[in-house]
């Protein structure tokens, strides 16, 4: 169900210009609880369009709080969605951090020359003395390369 608005409300000019009443307001952006990202971004815009001006009203100030309350809700209600890591992105993140390459990466590792550049570019696995060996030498948890 939308709200009923179906278009962004607009900044106000000034404090002039913004409804003196709840219920003006209302007619403007209906609070209510938030249940999609159009809703989300109505309600934000709203939001953001009353914050801006220190001195409301207690009508207004009531109304800017109802819309921060159901902005909030909204937003801890959403799941988090990490992006997808892997113990290469892991591996690379702290060799970036220390300045090192995939040579030294190589001498970590105690294996050929190329080992540490193939592993980088995706030519070869981490195997489990590798993992070992990086958990060691980074003092990392082994389950950050798996």
């Amino acid at each position: 169900m939308k709200t009923l608005t179906r278009t962004k409300p607009r900044p106000f000019a000034g404090l002039a210009d913004v409804p003196k009443t709840y219920r003006e307001l209302c007619q403007l952006h209906l609070p209510r609880p938030i249940h999609d990202e159009d809703e989300d971004e109505a309600a934000t815009a709203m939001m953001n369009a009353l914050a801006v001006f220190p001195r409301l009203n207690a009508e207004q100030r009531d109304y800017l709080d109802v819309l921060t309350e159901l902005v909030d809700t909204y937003d801890k209600a959403k799941p988090v969605r990490w992006p997808k890591v892997t113990g290469v992105d892991v591996l690379k993140h702290l060799l970036d951090e220390r300045g090192l390459n995939g040579a030294e990466l190589s001498r970590i590792l105690g294996g050929s020359r190329n080992l540490g550049p193939m592993i980088l570019r995706g030519d070869r696995n981490l195997t489990l003395p590798h993992v070992r060996k990086l958990a060691a030498h980074f003092k990392v948890s082994p389950e950050l390369f798996v």
